[in-house]
């Protein structure tokens, strides 16, 4: 659900991203309160995770789609809201900078969409009530659940206004959001079953990082070591040889556009839409999450029968996937690690 910049103008862009610096601003705030030495690699793993686990995209049957998990929801359970708007703002913006995947300009909306519904709606009004102060396992599953549905419809209504209000791409409303919502359901539904498995090994290894996030208190002697060697594992694993079985259909937002408008691409506008396009293929080295490719020259057209042979395998295990996926779980574990390590130094002043 990572928006393009075609689909943004400039006032909404900029809109968003000042709400979502407003926000970034209230986490940090709120993070220093209950930060402490288990805390931050806790947010480095899981910011690692998520990006991995975000590669994998899943098919959506009958539908031509795929989908895969916002992680919005398995953050705030983990670490609770703030630090985890601040660690899916992390991950957003390594894919954004690095990889390509969501605009510059729409960055702003992509963190508002994935962090600010699942972390400051969805999880205390939907999963917090649901498993009250003496969760079980059947109900941690069935909130995770709800609660990951709700997020992702809320993040992909929030698409629909995002465009619409921009006013710059021809899709229709009411199509569009007929579109995206369902298929975003079923997507949702993936990722909260996603979400309960994880969440239910946390639960057995340390219920106690569950409690302490619900209620915004420190760590400080809850073990972590098993669940953060694990999840490492899980990440390297996941973003090195999993992220060869994404399914290569098009994902809920690029099937919500490809049906309402019969392009797979929307053309961006010229001016700020094409600075920052540039900007962003100088800075992002692994486009696509692969190596750079080269052009073919253009005198040597590519065959009818050359593009049918190309078409991708799957599994499609590939060297410039693994090498992507592991240096951006690696980078978003380090940019999360400190962006909580720095809230914790200036907590301790």
């Amino acid at each position: 659900m990572h928006m393009a910049d075609a689909l943004i103008s400039p006032a909404v862009g900029g809109a968003m991203w000042a709400a979502t610096a407003g926000m970034a601003a209230y986490a940090a705030k709120k993070v220093q309160t209950d930060i402490d030495e288990k805390k931050v690699p806790l947010m480095g793993v899981l910011g690692a995770f998520v990006f991995a686990a975000q590669m994998i995209n899943f098919t959506i049957p009958g539908t031509g789609s795929s989908g895969h998990i916002g992680g919005g929801v398995i953050l705030a359970l983990l670490l609770g809201p703030h630090a985890a708007f601040l660690t899916i703002a992390s991950i957003l913006t390594i894919q954004a900078l690095f990889f390509a995947d969501g605009g510059l300009l729409a960055l702003g909306c992509n963190i508002f969409n994935m962090g600010f519904f699942p972390c400051y709606l969805a999880y205390p009004l939907i999963y917090k009530p649901l498993t009250g102060n003496n969760p079980t396992q059947g109900r941690i599953m069935l909130a995770s659940v709800l609660t990951a549905v709700v997020g992702l419809q809320l993040g992909a209504f929030g698409v629909v206004l995002e465009t619409l209000f921009s006013g710059i791409s021809e899709l229709p409303f009411t199509t569009f959001v007929l579109l995206m919502q369902p298929i975003h359901l079923a997507i949702g539904l993936v990722e909260g079953l996603i979400t309960a498995a994880v969440v239910g090994f946390i639960y057995k290894e340390s219920p106690d990082i569950l409690k302490k996030a619900a209620e915004s208190v420190r760590l400080e002697s809850t073990p972590t070591k098993r669940v953060f060697v694990g999840l490492l594992i899980l990440a390297v694993v996941t973003a090195g040889a999993f992220s060869w079985f994404a399914s290569s259909n098009p994902d809920g937002l690029e099937w919500a556009i490809f049906n309402t408008s019969g392009e797979e691409e929307l053309a961006a506008p010229a001016g700020i839409h094409k600075v920052l396009a540039e900007l962003q293929e100088k800075i992002a080295f692994l486009p696509d999450y692969n190596f750079k490719q080269s052009e073919p020259p253009s005198s040597q057209p590519a065959s009818a029968e050359a593009k049918n042979e190309a078409e991708p395998a799957w599994p499609a295990v590939d060297t410039g996937t693994s090498v992507a996926g592991i240096i951006g779980a690696l980078l978003t574990l380090l940019l999360a690690y400190f962006v909580g390590k720095g809230l914790q130094c200036l907590a301790k002043r």
